[in-house]
């Protein structure tokens, strides 16, 4: 690849919880120098802020009235990044359970992903960046010059889950993790689906380092 091209290229991981796209994505934007956009931390981020400001999450319309009042800003830096509500660091809050267990709701709200929409393609801009999530291309960024389906067996999606929450119940976790998978590719507004062009990469019989190789690979490819 060209690093004209390097600086411009936009590289969409779509998949659900568990199938590795955070760690796939930090990876290959470290290995290319390439910025990196979390957009699932958006979505915790104005879960967390309805939570915190009393918004009744199974009232859509009035989280709806609610969507634009945060200010939410995420840092694309992929060794440290960073995403603030407000002004206060949420990183942590956001992953604790009270917002795993309320994020699906807000995420299907058409006005909460309008709101962050906006904000995803700012940040996006001029490319150089690796973005996952869970409808980058196929609403976000359908233009991305790499796009990319990660998806994992249910169980090795649980205990990847599990490890990264300090050894919880991995019957719970998995079914949590099936739970969002059908509220996800269900939902009317930007469902979870394979997009339209996107290369699909099984990563459960891969090590980490092994679905990195590939990405990093089909990037290099198109420069």
């Amino acid at each position: 690849m060209t690093s004209s091209a390097t600086r411009s290229i936009v590289i969409a991981l779509d998949g659900p919880s568990g199938s590795g796209k955070s760690s796939t994505s930090r990876g290959v934007a470290k290995r290319l120098g390439l910025r990196y956009l979390d957009t699932g931390a958006m979505f915790r981020a104005m879960t967390w802020w309805m939570l915190e400001n009393g918004v009744d999450l199974h009232d859509a319309a009035a989280v709806a009235a609610a969507a634009a009042r945060p200010d939410i800003v995420s840092g694309t830096d992929p060794e440290a990044p960073t995403i603030s509500v407000d002004g206060v660091d949420v990183a942590e809050a956001i992953r604790g359970s009270a917002v795993t267990g309320a994020v699906s709701p807000v995420s299907a709200v058409p006005e909460v992903r309008a709101r962050l929409l906006e904000l995803q393609r700012a940040a996006i801009g001029e490319g150089g960046i690796v973005v996952e999530g869970r409808d980058i291309g196929s609403v976000v960024w359908p233009q991305a010059e790499v796009k990319l389906y990660l998806t994992a067996d249910a169980g090795a999606r649980a205990a990847r889950r599990a490890l990264e929450e300090g050894g919880s119940d991995l019957a719970a976790t998995e079914a949590s993790l099936l739970a969002r998978d059908k509220i996800d590719s269900t939902r009317a507004t930007a469902p979870l689906t394979m997009p339209e062009g996107a290369q699909h990469i099984d990563t459960t019989p891969y090590t980490l380092d092994e679905v990195i190789d590939q990405v990093v690979a089909l990037a290099e490819s198109i420069g």
